[in-house]
């Protein structure tokens, strides 16, 4: 564990609102595949450069679908018409490329599944036994779908995903206002709230809202770079978490 601000602590923190792929489950890895499917093809059909991992990161991880299609295209240079949400895989549109994404997501899910982090888990019990309340806050439009084939389904009280964030009409990572819907809908005030992310929008929404604490969760973006996007302290595994919120809230601890 890298702690960068020492002055905020678990002490505090009521609440996780975690997001879900490259946290809860490993689905990062999934989307990452899928996201290279769609844009090597895509990329090799207009003879543009080669997409690379490199893309995913940077303009990809933790965004809404349509916003991460708009911005690797943008990258070489291409416009597509915006289209709408229900367009159909094969559209030359925004929309459509961010469907035929969801289509190789989908396949990739079916065939393989999904198992949740061993750590992650391990959270989850410690923050059930101290009577710590957990929400999911992702983009993905797939969210409730990945929390199901994980088996966690009935896990979170609280879900605001990319279906549900388009409903309210609230704005993407890094703004903070998903994760601020989600502090609201457990009725808990965002300063005592943790938010717990991967990908270094969603650290920066997390650092733009009034929330106590921002963990950042290396699974190989690297320590550095989610503490200058905000992290208060950084971990490799939510495992890590454990020793400290015991330490923090040593007082409630109920039996079970």
């Amino acid at each position: 564990m890298f702690v960068a601000n020492p002055e905020r602590t678990l002490s505090t923190i009521r609440a996780f609102l975690f997001d879900l792929d490259g946290v809860i489950t490993p689905t990062a890895e999934v989307h990452r595949r899928a996201w290279a499917a769609l844009f090597t093809a895509e990329f090799d059909s207009r003879g543009a450069a080669p997409y690379t991992e490199a893309d995913y990161f940077e303009h990809l991880d933790g965004k809404p679908r349509f916003d991460g299609v708009r911005d690797v295209l943008a990258s070489r240079g291409v416009v597509l018409p915006e289209g709408s949400p229900e367009d159909a895989p094969e559209l030359e549109t925004v929309a459509g490329l961010g469907n035929r994404k969801n289509v190789h997501f989908a396949r990739l899910l079916d065939s393989e599944g999904v198992a949740a982090y061993p750590g992650s888990l391990e959270l989850l019990e410690e923050c059930t036994r101290r009577e710590i309340d957990a929400a999911i806050v992702t983009s993905s439009r797939n969210g409730k779908r990945v929390l199901t084939a994980a088996g966690l389904n009935n896990r979170f009280e609280v879900i605001v995903d990319g279906v549900h964030s388009a409903a309210l009409g609230l704005p993407g990572k890094p703004a903070p206002d998903t994760y601020l819907r989600a502090a609201l809908e457990l009725g808990i005030p965002s300063a005592e709230c943790a938010v717990v992310e991967d990908a270094l929008s969603g650290v920066a929404a997390g650092a733009a809202g009034d929330f106590g604490l921002v963990i950042g969760v290396d699974r190989g973006v690297g320590t550095q770079a989610l503490v200058e996007s905000g992290a208060d302290l950084v971990v490799t595994d939510l495992a890590e978490l454990i020793p400290p919120l015991r330490t923090a809230h040593s007082t409630t601890e109920t039996e079970v």
